[in-house]
């Protein structure tokens, strides 16, 4: 009866580790998820900026946000191929970058909505 009693025991103990494992992801998962988020939303906001721009500017044949896209796409990139071996601080740092990007971005969103402001 002991002996069963700590069988049990122990199957409840991994199945809780087992599903702690699965349902509440480590430091690491969580900061690559984040950088994820991260860059969509500056993506999002990139592609706001160009049609703002755009929008005010006209379409003269030139991409007003490209190189920050391609900036973007290199940090994705550097995520594919690096990420496994990415430390946490890493990581950290590559989502800083995206997150002052779209700082940034941000100020010239509200510089182009001033401007446009009186002519409304």
């Amino acid at each position: 009866m002991t002996t069963l009693l700590l069988l049990s025991l122990a199957a409840l103990a991994a199945l809780a580790v087992s599903l702690g494992l699965r349902y509440f992801p480590s430091r690491r998962e969580r900061a690559v998820r984040e950088l994820l988020d991260a860059a969509d939303a500056l993506e999002a906001r990139l592609r706001l900026a160009r049609a703002e721009i755009e929008a005010v500017a006209g379409d003269e044949g030139r991409d007003p946000v490209a190189a920050a896209m391609r900036e973007m796409l290199r940090q994705r990139l550097w995520l594919r191929d690096h990420g496994r071996q990415a430390s946490v601080a890493q990581l950290a740092e590559v989502r800083a970058s995206i997150d002052e990007a779209r700082s940034r971005i941000d100020q010239q969103l509200n510089q182009i909505e001033q401007a446009r402001a009186p002519l409304a």
